[in-house]
């Protein structure tokens, strides 16, 4: 049980690392920790005109491999799910949308975080294949 909250502190500390680096290149936060019945996106930010769902990743250590390997297909169809689902309720379905992993390692003894960001980390997957 430990663990697990230890996970999620060290999750979120990553997101708000994540939010930080984002609005340092420029982009405009709609929303982090955005919720629905079916899962959660990390962070929805504009890029310009662009959409962008934002699977933020954080790890210790690489250990068990780098964070944003943690990205699986499965994963991906659900963000493509929760996507559409967010555009279609915010009337932004002709907006052009990218999804985006951001991969943290931050090691307990260093006071800022290795950020790695993938544009455009992988296509759209499952039923809602409309993105630009």
């Amino acid at each position: 049980m430990a663990g697990k909250w230890l996970s999620r502190l060290l999750g979120d500390k990553g997101e708000r690392a994540a939010v930080r680096f984002l609005k340092q290149l420029g982009y405009s936060i709609i929303a982090r920790q955005y919720r629905t019945d079916h899962g959660e996106i990390d962070v929805i930010a504009l890029d310009g005109e662009t959409v962008v769902f934002i699977e933020v990743k954080t790890r210790k250590s690489d250990a068990k491999g780098q964070p944003f390997e943690a990205v699986t297909l499965q994963k991906q169809k659900q963000l493509t799910r929760l996507a559409g689902v967010f555009l279609k309720k915010q009337q932004l379905l002709s907006q052009p949308a990218r999804f985006d992993v951001i991969s943290i390692l931050w090691s307990s003894d260093q006071s800022q975080p290795e950020i790695r960001h993938f544009k455009n980390a992988f296509a759209p997957s499952g039923e809602f294949q409309f993105f630009t």
